[in-house]
């Protein structure tokens, strides 16, 4: 585990062109730059080392909205240590990691166009269905030996064909050749299946939670990642 919550952190500024991260007591902070995600709060411990009085003192200092908390822990728990005006995804997402190497090219579906590029130190795939409409799509972010998988989707009309695999397997093939030799990412309940297939493991749990302000009070509620 050592590493990778970093590994995922420094992947994910790139990956978003998030600021670089500021090093914290506990972790990170990321000013990402939008109304509605304007900062997030990164904790670097994991599992049974994060600590209930750290989820605190982070949570209680922010005051303003559209700030997040990224929290490697089971959300049924640390979910109970935030204060008012927090809102909490109460599924988990996870933290997970696979060693990468060298591998064939995988082979698109039948009648779907791909595209591949790389900008800015982001590599994007890219697939369009037969009539031209978007099918699925990812992006990875190397960062030495490391990269960072990132906004994979598959369009609800184009699922179970294996066009989220071919997207991974297509991913993980460019990092390799950019260096990379483990991929890290932040996944969600509806992609665990898919990267466990094919061969990510689970590193922790994952509390998503952002700040909605006080005189809302505390929420349990799905969100974006």
């Amino acid at each position: 585990m050592d590493g990778t919550v970093r590994a995922w952190v420094d992947g994910w500024v790139v990956s978003r062109g998030a600021s670089p991260p500021l090093v914290e007591p506990w972790g990170y902070t990321i000013d990402v730059g939008t109304a509605e995600h304007v900062t997030r709060h990164v904790l670097d411990a994991v599992n049974d080392a994060v600590e209930e009085r750290t989820v605190r003192k982070v949570a209680d200092a922010v005051t303003g909205t559209g700030v997040t908390l990224k929290v490697f822990a089971d959300p049924a728990t640390v979910g109970g240590w935030l204060g008012e005006g927090w809102r909490t995804d109460p599924e988990p997402g996870y933290l997970m990691s696979v060693p990468l190497t060298p591998a064939e090219a995988p082979v698109a579906p039948d009648g779907y166009r791909v595209r591949v590029w790389t900008r800015a130190g982001v590599t994007r795939v890219m697939l369009a269905a037969p009539d031209g409409s978007w099918a699925a799509r990812g992006q990875i972010a190397p960062t030495g030996r490391t990269a960072v998988v990132d906004q994979v989707e598959t369009s609800p009309a184009h699922r179970r064909r294996g066009l989220g695999s071919f997207v991974m397997r297509t991913l993980a093939r460019e990092a390799v050749a950019q260096g990379a030799e483990q991929g890290v990412l932040a996944g969600t309940p509806d992609g665990r299946a898919l990267y466990e297939a094919l061969g990510w493991r689970v590193e922790a749990l994952l509390t998503n939670a952002k700040f909605v302000g006080a005189g809302a009070g505390q929420e349990r509620a799905s969100g974006n990642r």
